[in-house]
């Protein structure tokens, strides 16, 4: 069979490395597709290079702009790739304006769409990710949600076709990966870091990082911590933080964005994250790393219940509270697969493409 694949941010390079090393090895072809919506080297070729993803087919280079930019450059670009490749399958990962794109495009050309990390829901429409989630799920085809909670939340909107339970393939990627980051990375001698004596931060989302009022107040929190504070920070973001910076006391270490195997040991060897991203959470759940989310709301439902993941929301004090007693987690379970997602996702396809041509 014939896939095209879109992805244009970091989560999805993560996402696709795994999928297409799996449709790759099982003889099918796929078309990789980079919409360049992350568009900085830090933020996109050094994944390519470290995770050995295949060297896309296109680059649209669509680069920064409003949503609607981003999302109508994208489209334009895909609908000719799709035109002209007359794909069997759309593939689209998790929640940016390339996903909405990309399945936008595909519908209108009655191309199966196949939405990866399906099902999902903050049900904060604020997020202007929450709406990609919802329009690319009802339009999909395939819905590779990767827990139950999310086939639940489909559900509950009328969408019961086409709905399989997979797992989630962040863990084949982590899985994999984390690995090769112990034999490979650094970054904790070049920060001059300990193992569990050190937070690591992110935050990149605008309802954080593009107000100063509510940035400097982050700051200002997380630097009463008592520890090392490591801040990759986000080209967006840049200016802004550093502007902030000489209003706050404390040891946080700013620092260009890493690489996928740079970032899993520092998730994996923190003391704990700051963070105001869905994929980092889940990436904190899976190395046991404790996680306190700067947002009032979590797709990942699990990492709160069982305990590892607390949302901050307004209430920044509760950072230093929470930063030097963190509650001892009330379990950890394997909610998000066992590492075989993409094998399950090309089978299924395989099967309902051979289904089609008989």
């Amino acid at each position: 069979m014939k896939l095209v694949t879109i992805i244009g941010a970091r989560p999805q390079f993560v996402k696709a490395s795994v999928v297409s090393k799996a449709l790759r090895e099982a003889g099918h072809t796929e078309i990789l597709v980079n919409t360049g919506q992350h568009y900085d080297d830090n933020m996109a070729k050094i994944f390519f290079e470290e995770m050995a993803i295949p060297r896309p087919d296109y680059d649209l280079g669509v680069g920064s702009g409003t949503h609607a930019q981003q999302t109508a450059a994208s489209m334009i670009g895909i609908e000719e790739i799709l035109i002209k490749e007359h794909p069997d399958f759309l593939i689209v990962y998790g929640d940016t304006n390339a996903t909405v794109a990309g399945a936008l495009a595909a519908a209108k050309l009655h191309i199966k769409i196949v939405h990866i990390e399906a099902g999902l829901r903050s049900y904060n429409r604020q997020m202007p990710e929450e709406i990609n989630r919802i329009v690319t799920d009802v339009i999909s085809d395939y819905l590779m949600v990767p827990t139950q909670v999310a086939a639940d939340n489909l559900k509950r909107e009328g969408i019961d076709q086409g709905v399989h339970i997979v797992g989630d393939v962040m863990v084949d990627a982590l899985r994999t990966y984390t690995l090769v980051a112990e034999q490979k990375s650094i970054i904790l001698n070049q920060l001059k870091l300990e193992k569990d004596d050190f937070i690591l931060m992110t935050i990149h989302r605008p309802s954080n990082a593009d107000s100063n009022e509510r940035l400097s107040e982050i700051l200002r929190s997380v630097s009463g911590v008592g520890l090392p504070v490591v801040f990759p920070v986000h080209p967006r973001s840049k200016a802004r933080v550093e502007a902030l910076m000489g209003d706050v006391d404390g040891d946080i270490r700013l620092i260009e964005p890493v690489g996928y195997l740079d970032m899993m040991l520092l998730e994996k060897y923190s003391r704990m994250i700051i963070t105001d991203s869905g994929g980092v959470q889940k990436e904190a759940y899976l190395h046991k790393t404790p996680c306190l989310t700067v947002r009032s709301e979590t797709e990942w439902v699990e990492t709160v219940s069982d305990g590892w993941n607390y949302l901050v929301g307004d209430n920044l004090d509760l950072i230093q509270e929470l930063s030097q007693n963190f509650p001892k987690p009330k379990s950890w379970s394997n909610h998000y697969g066992d590492g075989n997602s993409s094998s399950q996702i090309v089978t299924l396809l395989a099967q309902s493409h051979s289904g089609q041509k008989d």
